[in-house]
């Protein structure tokens, strides 16, 4: 590098000091002092300098703003083919949904109100099973929009009551309803949302347990692990103090190898469990259909007990389908004899 001779470290230093000067509020002393080319040559030195702490406090506060108010999550409710008892439920929350709205803005729900906002949407609740070729097309969309999906109900789960139309044949059972079936349309089964779309969460039920529902949502919104009970009813029953009604008076129950989320209240009545939540975590069917042949049911009655509400959820349709091939090797024996 070459040396600064005196001359050019006086004019650096000079056109420091009039940039300096030029940032304050200068006294008419001082201006005088100045040149013209030196004065005119701060100008735009503070211009710029005026306009970049301008759009830097703009910024900050942009910032700031942006920070102190902060979004809330949209939630979205959507129905396809079920009998809204599910999206009952969560209205059924009533104080407890109201610190939940504190939290959450609710932006789609038809069934509680009007107001709609649109998306996208941070949480998704879906009840209904696909049964047309139009609720095929729209869950594509909905799961678009949504950052998560979570099924609610059997119907959402497992396609719900309305899968029994999945043994049999759709066309038999529509002529068999609808005085003119060439006006429906509809799909040859009924199939869970998770056949059709990924899903984050699913909540079984018959209806659902608000309780469940309310945790779900608590969960997501905390970015944490939903706690929900894995165990079957028959815990349920010994929790409550309830009397095995399978041991004690030889009533068929699926509680063995049902999810828990009810309170046992079926057996609380001295009935068998229908299997309104669903198969639990590797529920032993298979065991239970053997404890049900011994106190002396047959195939059909087997196969009609794990053909309720989820009738398609993959343990309770296998085992119900080798009863049914049973019952119906069975039949044909009888038939040849």
């Amino acid at each position: 590098m070459y040396p600064l001779t005196p001359a050019l470290r006086l004019g650096f230093r000079r056109s420091y000091l009039n940039w300096a000067l030029a940032l304050t509020v200068p006294d008419l002393q001082s201006v005088r002092q100045q040149t013209c080319s030196d004065y005119l040559l701060s100008i735009p030195l503070c211009l710029v300098f005026l306009f970049i702490r301008a759009y830097s406090r703009k910024f900050v506060a942009k910032i700031i703003t942006n920070m102190s108010i902060k979004r809330k999550p949209k939630l979205a409710v959507w129905k396809f083919a079920s009998c809204d008892g599910c999206q009952l439920s969560l209205l059924d929350c009533e104080d407890e949904l109201l610190a939940v709205v504190d939290k959450i803005e609710i932006a789609y729900f038809p069934e509680a109100t009007r107001a709609v906002a649109k998306g996208p949407y941070d949480i998704s609740l879906v009840e209904g099973s696909v049964t047309t070729q139009h609720d095929a097309e729209r869950i594509q969309k909905i799961r678009k929009i949504s950052k998560i999906l979570i099924t609610i109900g059997a119907c959402a789960t497992a396609g719900g009551i309305q899968a029994l139309r999945n043994f049999k044949d759709v066309k038999e059972y529509i002529s068999l309803v609808y005085a003119k079936p060439q006006y429906i349309e509809t799909l040859d089964k009924s199939t869970s949302i998770a056949s059709h779309v990924r899903v984050d969460f699913e909540l079984r039920g018959c209806p659902i347990n608000k309780r469940q529902l309310l945790e779900i949502v608590s969960a997501y919104l905390n970015e944490r692990k939903p706690n929900t009970p894995s165990h079957s009813v028959c815990i349920e029953c010994k929790r409550r103090g309830s009397v095995c009604v399978m041991v004690s008076q030889g009533i068929s129950c699926l509680g063995p190898v049902t999810h828990a989320g009810c309170n046992a209240i079926c057996p609380s009545f001295c009935r068998g469990c229908y299997g309104c939540y669903g198969p639990k975590e590797t529920p032993n069917t298979s065991s239970l259909s053997g404890k049900f042949s011994n106190s002396g049911l047959n195939n059909d009655s087997i196969m009609r007990m794990f053909r309720t509400f989820n009738a398609c959820a993959e343990p309770f349709r296998k085992e119900s389908e080798a009863h049914e091939i049973q019952e119906a090797g069975s039949k044909k024996s009888e038939t040849r004899i």
